[in-house]
């Protein structure tokens, strides 16, 4: 079932996604790879491995609102920019959350998308 909304809490270690409408919520928990090798750049490549899988789980969501640690944030924000530019247009918000509860997540996004919807002019789906 693909939803309208989702709201992403990542680090970068891990990701929650929390697709929802008014009256249901899916999860999914994407997690990071571990390459520990000697290697130049192996956790960089790590790290672009775990954003991608982040923005596979994303695909064919109208509205996406990331949360987390401002570091994370601007990390994913980049790789997207660079290396996911369709995605770039469905992500229509920012914002530094410490480590809410699934059911926290789901109240701040909807909260941001009632007032980003509004102040788009957009109805919100149901």
């Amino acid at each position: 079932m693909s939803l309208f909304h989702a709201v992403v809490w990542l680090d970068h270690h891990s990701a929650n996604i929390l697709q929802f409408d008014a009256e249901h919520v899916q999860a999914e928990k994407v997690k990071a790879h571990t390459h520990h090798t000697k290697q130049h750049g192996s956790a960089v490549r790590s790290e672009h491995e775990f954003f991608a899988d982040v923005c596979a789980a994303l695909n064919g969501i109208q509205e996406i609102l990331v949360v987390g640690s401002s570091t994370a944030q601007k990390d994913f924000k980049h790789y997207v920019e660079k290396h996911r530019a369709a995605l770039v247009s469905s992500i229509v918000g920012y914002e530094s959350v410490d480590h809410p509860s699934d059911k926290q997540l789901v109240a701040l996004a909807r909260q941001y998308f009632l007032k980003h919807d509004r102040m788009a002019g957009v109805p919100t789906p149901t």
